[in-house]
């Protein structure tokens, strides 16, 4: 078979022509829409950078700079232990803790305002990252948002975790371990969010 038929065969684009642009290293890698960062970077303000794994959340507030992006302000779910939190690192009441750790981190350094930055994250009303967002409006920040895309206040504070807890309890041993009843969070978050933003 003629190696143009293999390429085509193993469903492989071949570069071709003198007009072929290479994309970026990150573009190719699928870590940055550089369409979307334009836009963002267009509104001159810092923004916010949520990024969610299996395990953390980790915020940053980075500024544009020509020599490469400065990072501001940073805040990972990690830290939350510091004022006492048992529950996960990185669901939804671990989320607006986060956004509200930074949020408060940032007042304290001058920045006020920024906008959101979600990466490649499809934005779902009720989503995780808009619970970050949540927690940094209400330390002080100030970012274009629209009310309707936050979640419920109980999914903030826990309370289908909680929920959940009565229905199947051998899911939460790790929380049991760390000293905490699932049931109890509710009352735990209110806690740790009266400790952070104080």
């Amino acid at each position: 078979m003629h190696i143009l038929n293999l390429k085509v065969f193993w469903g492989e684009k071949m570069a071709s022509g003198a007009r072929y642009k290479v994309p970026y290293r990150r573009r190719r890698e699928g870590k940055t829409n550089y369409r979307k960062r334009l836009k963002l970077l267009l509104s001159r303000k810092p923004r916010l950078v949520v990024r969610i794994t299996n395990r953390y959340v980790i915020t940053q507030i980075i500024e544009y700079s020509p020599s490469g992006d400065r990072v501001l302000v940073c805040a990972n779910s990690k830290e939350l232990e510091k004022f006492g939190w048992k529950g996960d690192f990185n669901n939804t009441p671990a989320c607006y803790l986060t956004g509200a750790l930074i949020g408060k981190k940032a007042v304290e350094k001058g920045i006020n305002e920024a906008i959101l930055d979600i990466g490649l994250r499809s934005p779902t009303k009720g989503g995780r990252v808009f619970a970050v967002l949540k927690g940094a409006l209400d330390a002080g920040m100030q970012i274009p948002h629209n009310p309707e895309i936050f979640p419920d206040e109980s999914r903030i504070r826990g309370e289908h975790i909680a929920e959940y807890y009565r229905i199947s309890p051998e899911s939460f041993k790790d929380y049991e371990k760390r000293g905490l009843k699932p049931s109890e969070l509710p009352n735990h978050f209110d806690e740790i969010k009266e400790r952070i933003l104080g």
